[in-house]
């Protein structure tokens, strides 16, 4: 098993019990920059690897101990979220549609196209980076949200409802000086500058699952 010293980069997990697989496709994807951790054992790999990391995993279709898509319905059961890409060198119709229908990313045939393969893996890799984003994103609202108090939440909602203050005093009984202080409270506590940013903080909260 390789482990690389930088842990600040992207990194491809490659899981294939054939040595000469793993070796060769691992110096295939170092040609791009890519950092690669190879593992032989699918069970060792589940058990072992850094599931907080940025980037992706690659493993084949049939491996002794635990098949592919079986190691695949395990980490996606696990919530693990880095992309994971299929390989097989006796690739079906069905065997496709079923790695797909459990979560993979992709799904290739052996011998693997290069170019496809690397093609995959950095488009995997902006994926699970955007996806790190948007979830992070989630969490900064929700902290910020939670600061609000639930007048400042109702009127919250009444803003991003496009509501005029007018029209949210009148629908909550408040004073327009009452709702502009809410307002600007809520803005404070979000920590917005602008409408705009009040927005995108809601939309980070609701894709954030709350």
């Amino acid at each position: 098993m390789n482990t690389p010293a930088s842990t600040t980069s992207p990194l491809i997990h490659l899981i294939d019990d054939d040595a000469a697989v793993r070796d060769s496709l691992a110096l295939l994807i170092g040609t791009v920059g890519l950092r690669v951790q190879t593992w032989a054992d699918p069970l060792a790999f589940a058990d072992g690897f850094d599931r907080e990391g940025i980037g992706a995993i690659v493993m084949d279709v049939r491996m002794p101990g635990i098949g592919g898509l079986a190691l695949l319905d395990r980490l996606v059961g696990e919530g693990v979220d880095q992309p994971i890409v299929m390989l097989t060198g006796h690739g079906t119709v069905d065997l496709c549609r079923r790695a797909f229908k459990s979560g993979a990313a992709e799904f290739l045939e052996k011998p693997v196209n290069d170019e496809l393969l690397l093609e995959t893996l950095q488009q995997a890799i902006r994926t699970h980076v955007r996806s790190r984003q948007r979830q992070q994103a989630g969490r900064d609202a929700r902290e910020r949200y939670a600061r609000l108090s639930e007048r400042e939440r109702e009127v919250l909602g009444m803003i991003v409802a496009g509501l005029t203050n007018k029209e949210i005093g009148r629908a909550l009984a408040l004073s327009p000086r009452t709702v502009e202080t809410h307002r600007a409270n809520l803005f404070a506590k979000l920590e917005a500058a602008s409408l705009a940013q009040v927005i995108r903080q809601y939309a980070d909260l609701v894709e954030g699952g709350t």
